[in-house]
Order: structure tokens, then C-alpha cells, then sequence
């Protein structure tokens, strides 16, 4: 197994997960807000990311994906706003699930680790050069 492609095959895995991570979370960022269509209907609700380990049979090692994008189950926020267009017949509005300071701790998060794994490839592609250039010498 080449410890080198082995590397970039992880840490590339590493960038597709936490991207898609940042997806869901500015996704859920975006909503909010948001409220039901109609009187009464329930908002959006906030999506969670899961990561699940494959293995890649050609190095060897093992990878993150995204194993399931799944939803919160926590209750929806009840707020009396009897003007709004989606209140219900007490004029309670149903508000997403989504915490926006838990949202914004989930961003840093993945971005750290997309940056972490960006670094990793960023070294093994310039290990792959310095090895080249080795061998360009010793001809």
C-alpha cells in the first residue's frame, strides 16, 4: 500500500463528508425562520448529518462518508404571533428546531476539520513532489 495515495484517498474523503456537512448545516441556517405554508402546518425541520467508515479495498484504508442525512427530532419552537399567516387557530406560529448557535458551532466545526483534512493532502502532494524531484536528482 502507498502510504502517500493512501493519505490523499483519506483526507479527499474527508473534504467530500465535511462539504457535505457544511451543505446541511447552511441549509439549516437558511431555514430558521422559516414557517409552515399554511395555518397551522409544520415548518422545516432541521437535518442532521451522520458519518459512517468504508473501507477502499485498492490502499487499504479507511474512509468517511456521509452515512445517512437523517432529521432532529426535537420539538418544534411555539411562538404566539396571531399575524402571521401560518398561526394556527390560537395564533401559536410552529418555528424550525434549529438552534442557530448550535448551527454556527457545527459550521466552525466541519470547517475545521475540512481545513485539517485540506492540510493533509496539501503535505502529502508536497511529499509526492519532493519524491520526484529525489528521483529526477539521482539520474
Amino acid at each position: 500500500m502507498d502510504a502517500l495515495k493512501a493519505s490523499m484517498k483519506i483526507s479527499g474523503a474527508g473534504l467530500e463528508a465535511q462539504s457535505s456537512r457544511l451543505r446541511v448545516v447552511a441549509e439549516n441556517m437558511a431555514n430558521a425562520r422559516s414557517t409552515g405554508a399554511t395555518a397551522g402546518s409544520n415548518p422545516y425541520v432541521r437535518k442532521t448529518v451522520t458519518f459512517a467508515n468504508e473501507l477502499d479495498r485498492a490502499t487499504g484504508a479507511e474512509l468517511v462518508h456521509i452515512g445517512a442525512v437523517g432529521v432532529d427530532r426535537t420539538p418544534f419552537r411555539v411562538e404566539h404571533d396571531p399575524g402571521n399567516p401560518a398561526a394556527d387557530k390560537n395564533g401559536n406560529v410552529k418555528f424550525p428546531n434549529v438552534n442557530i448557535l448550535t448551527e454556527v458551532a457545527d459550521m466552525r466545526e466541519a470547517n475545521r476539520a475540512y481545513e485539517a483534512n485540506l492540510q493533509v493532502m496539501k503535505q502529502a502532494r508536497d511529499l509526492l513532489t519532493m519524491t520526484i524531484d529525489l528521483l529526477k536528482g539521482s539520474q
